[in-house]
């Protein structure tokens, strides 16, 4: 049996508490199996969780703490980031509970940071609540970005599926402009890497998807396929690593080519998200990719019209709080190996191998259900 020491410490951050952040984390951990897997440390004050607790009759063990240090291995345990307390409004779009929310994630960060805790899983937030003079980044990723070593990426993971941007949560009039042969070289880079040390793949094959219809059609519906995308792929070519493109994303992904790499870089958002989440949505998980530390979070939003009703499948969250626990002990692992010239094998700590395919419902909303 796992002693506290050897169990992965699992920050939470709580998410906006109006949307089902909450609600999630604590049917995720009313299973006493997934404290096999790591030691939850959700960093929340006791008020809005004891709420959630109440309101959706749950059973989850609870244990306030004032320092990870006195965490307990089979409760969720609550450490506040502050005096200050939120009171649950499902539903409701709060400022207050935007910068609640904001306060939960910086925190949990430090801890990263510090090596209080091992890896970060992020709820859900409202992209317009945690705007303000102290916050102005779009959401998780760019903050993470900054605080955290290396150059992200963020990387939508479904099994074997496996779906990187080069561009993000950028406005669409501006994603030409920024697709330039040093973006390319950098986010191919950081992924090749990721799909290295923290998939176990030895020689990643990557596809790159067209920016414009059909990849231009040889100049006729853009020029940027031919003048930017074609001439770096053959250059990154020539340094030995698969990497082929640029394809026409519709027929990419209709004709089931996909399956045939191990990863897709995608030019923007909606070109990538939109075939993710059609294959996968409900398993997915967006996790940032090439950084000192690793965070994941569900493929879903704060959900505020189910907020409240108890309908919240917990599918992608879980399925998070997996791969986070995956990748960690792959990254281990690669270590040793990288270090190591006899390629001894370390000794894992617990994590499990695959995806619960049980679903609950859709955790659909009017309002854009991506995370950063």
């Amino acid at each position: 049996m796992n002693t506290k020491e050897d169990k992965i410490k699992i920050g939470i951050s709580v998410g906006d508490p109006n949307g089902i952040g909450i609600e999630i984390i604590l049917k995720i951990f009313e299973n006493p199996i997934m404290y096999d897997f790591g030691m939850p440390i959700l960093f929340s004050s006791s008020k809005p969780v004891s709420y959630c607790k109440k309101h959706f009759q749950l059973r989850t063990g609870l244990h306030n703490i004032t320092a990870i240090d006195h965490a307990v291995p089979n409760k969720v345990n609550i450490l506040p980031f502050s005096e200050e307390n939120y009171t649950v409004d499902f539903g409701k779009e709060d400022p207050k509970a935007g910068a609640y929310a904001i306060q939960s994630f910086q925190s949990a960060v430090q801890s990263l940071k510090e090596g209080l805790i091992d890896v970060l899983v992020t709820a859900p937030i409202h992209k317009k609540n945690i705007q303000s003079e102290t916050f102005t980044f779009p959401g998780h990723t760019d903050y993470l970005d900054q605080e955290l070593e290396g150059n992200g990426l963020m990387l939508m993971i479904a099994n074997s599926l496996r779906v990187g941007l080069l561009t993000d949560h950028v406005p669409i009039s501006e994603v030409s402009s920024l697709i330039t042969p040093e973006l390319i070289n950098s986010k191919v880079s950081t992924f090749y890497t990721s799909l290295k040390q923290d998939f176990g793949i030895s020689k990643p094959k990557i596809a790159i998807l067209g920016l414009n219809p059909h990849s231009g059609d040889q100049g006729i519906i853009g020029n940027e396929d031919d003048a930017v995308l074609k001439p770096t792929i053959a250059k990154i070519q020539e340094e030995g690593k698969l990497v082929y493109g640029p394809y026409s994303s519709d027929g990419f992904f209709g004709s089931s080519a996909f399956e045939s790499f191990d990863g897709i870089l995608a030019c923007y958002h909606d070109q990538g998200l939109i075939p993710f989440k059609t294959l996968s949505f409900g398993q997915g998980v967006n996790y940032t990719a090439g950084l000192s530390h690793v965070r994941t979070s569900p493929d879903h939003g704060t959900a505020f019209e189910i907020a409240g009703k108890g309908e919240a499948d917990i599918s992608s969250f879980r399925e998070a709080i997996y791969a986070a626990l995956r990748i960690y002990n792959k990254r281990q692992e690669y270590q040793t190996l990288t270090a190591n010239p006899l390629k001894k094998q370390p000794r894992k700590r617990n994590a499990p191998d695959r995806m619960d395919k049980t679903r609950r419902g859709r955790n659909t909303t009017k309002e854009e259900t991506t995370l950063p």
